[in-house]
């Protein structure tokens, strides 16, 4: 029976394996030429610093072993030091089907106070689905699907420690994806003495599972289940002149480059800076426009009206003695809101009566109507809440409403674009919060990514808004011609001739021009002219300097 079906049966099994075998998933082989690792790997150490003694297997590999395929996510890493001090490299690296690997390994390492390691890359070549690019401070790496490998040369892996020469690699590091399996191996001109492998986080100092040297004097490493952004730095020492020096030290990047002057933050300090002198300029340019209007030369502005044999005052763009104050100076102040009431008691809306000679009384003759502005409602309103009030008995008006009420007249008129206390201490909090902000950035900069330099240009940005918000804002084009304006009034003012009015028409031209005499600085010279035909005044006009003071005070 046995011997009847015995070839069928053998021939079906067989069948039914190659069928099982056809049916698994194939795993691609390492390229050709790449670094095949066979060694045992030694149970990993109980603890340590990772330093670990050259070890020999105490059982020989069979030479009829295979080797172990690669597993997707897993590399080997052949590393091979040159007489000349050269180390060579190869990493071969399978990466899942659809999946891709990015390593960037530094090549500027911390070695201790301001200096650093430098590394240098050359002679790179791929073979597979690989790529590289080397920059002063990295390299990377990059794969795609499939088994591929990448080989170049390592300048400065080699220093000279006087008793012992020490060549230094990170064999892993910086990859963005969990590294599954690594195997690494070390050949280098003499057997190495002390091994210090380390894994983990940058600083850490962690062992590596596996560091063993097999019986050709190889140095083998094994790490499992690399995280991503963890490395593997392994120094190897070897025998004084075994190998020349080629490391290399320079001045922390982190520290003295910080403050360099990279592309980034050189484009971040350019566009500030021109952002800073584009500003400046166009506040240069509107203060130089009211700077020639304050500096040139100014004949009398003829502020008289005349129709027939008949003369009447008319100011320049219509502006009335408070407006004058507050468009020169760019603020309200006391000297303007006192003008505005000797100019509404003037155009009789009120009365000012003397009281002895240090009190005063004034007196409502009028309701405010449609030719009051608002500023001048407010100022009649807040300073005669009834119809009449002693000055004595005035407490200190509440001028914040009569100041806002006049900065919206200014701005309402064109003469400014923006209310200009308002407009000063909004670029001067402006230029507050970025010099806070560009000090924030440089220190976050300066201990993390660098380009502190843009923090230092957002700081001097800030620092220039708090300086040019002194001269913030500037008048318009029409509030510089009324400054020009005025100053020719002025001139008028001062050389005013009242034998040449007529007579009929001069005491009230005197009258209306006396509130700007006040306003521009010339209230002497208009008493003497004015005399005795104040009309609004009931007293002896020399008191008015004394009236004006007292009413001065209370309005603060």
């Amino acid at each position: 029976m046995s011997a009847k079906w015995g070839m069928p049966a053998a021939v079906a099994i067989g069948l039914a394996l190659a069928a099982f075998g056809a049916a698994q998933p194939s795993i691609p082989p390492p390229p050709p030429g790449g670094p095949t690792i066979n060694f045992t790997v030694p149970p990993r150490p109980s603890g340590g610093s990772g330093i670990l003694q050259p070890t020999t297997p105490s059982t020989p590999r069979p030479s009829t072993e295979r080797p172990r395929p690669l597993l997707p996510q897993s590399i080997n890493v052949a590393l091979k030091v040159e007489r000349d001090g050269r180390l060579t490299v190869a990493e071969t690296v399978f990466v899942q089907a659809g999946k891709t690997m990015t390593r960037r390994a530094p090549l500027r390492i911390g070695s201790g106070g301001d200096r650093e390691r430098v590394f240098t890359i050359r002679d790179p070549a791929t073979d597979g689905n690989a790529s590289t690019e080397i920059t002063a401070d990295e390299l990377v790496l990059r794969f795609g699907e499939g088994a591929s490998t990448v080989t170049y040369t390592v300048d400065g892996a080699v220093t000279d420690l006087g008793d012992h020469v020490e060549a230094r690699w990170q064999v892993a590091g910086g990859w963005d994806v969990q590294v599954r399996f690594l195997r690494a191996s070390f050949l280098a001109p003499e057997p190495p003495g002390s091994v210090v492998c380390l894994a983990g986080v940058l600083g850490s100092t962690s062992p590596c599972e596996s560091a063993a040297t097999d019986h050709g004097g190889v140095l083998r490493v094994v790490q499992q289940n690399l995280k991503p952004g963890n490395r593997i730095d392994l120094s190897v020492s070897l025998p004084p002149g075994t190998l020349p020096a080629n490391a290399r030290f320079d001045a922390s990047s982190t520290k003295a480059g910080a403050f360099a002057l990279t592309p980034a933050s050189g484009i971040g300090l350019g566009a500030l800076t021109l952002l800073v002198l584009g500003g400046f300029l166009l506040l240069w340019l509107a203060r130089g426009r009211d700077a020639r209007a304050l500096a040139t030369d100014v004949g009398p502005v003829d502020v008289l009206v005349r129709e027939g044999d008949r003369v009447s005052f008319a100011s320049p763009d219509g502006v009335l003695p408070g407006q004058i104050g507050t468009v020169v100076d760019e603020r309200v102040d006391p000297t303007d809101l006192a003008a505005t009431v000797l100019d509404l008691a003037v155009r009789n809306y009120l009365w000012i009566s003397e009281q002895g000679s240090e009190d005063w009384l004034l007196v409502r003759r009028n309701l405010p109507d449609d030719a009051l502005t608002a500023y001048e409602s407010t100022v009649l309103d807040a300073l005669l809440p009834n119809d009449r009030v002693r000055l004595s008995d005035l407490s200190t008006v509440d001028t914040k409403p009569i100041r806002d009420a006049l900065y919206a007249d200014v701005v309402a008129r064109n003469w400014f674009t923006h209310r200009p206390d308002r407009e000063r201490a909004r670029w001067t909090v402006a230029g507050a919060a970025l010099t806070v902000l560009g000090i924030a950035a440089t220190v976050v900069l300066a201990v993390t990514a660098g380009h502190a330099l843009i923090g230092l240009a957002l700081v001097i940005g800030g620092l220039a808004l708090i300086l040019g918000a002194r001269w913030m804002p500037a008048r318009t084009r029409r509030g510089s011609v009324l400054v020009q304006q005025v100053r020719g009034l002025l001139t008028y003012l001062r050389g005013a001739d009242p034998t040449s009015l007529p007579a009929a028409d001069r005491d009230t031209v005197i009258a209306r021009s006396f509130p700007y005499a006040l306003v521009l600085g010339d209230t002497d010279h208009w008493l003497a002219i004015s005399g005795d035909t104040l009309h609004w005044y009931e007293g002896t006009p020399a008191n008015i300097p004394k009236f004006l003071i007292a009413l001065t005070g209370h309005l603060h």
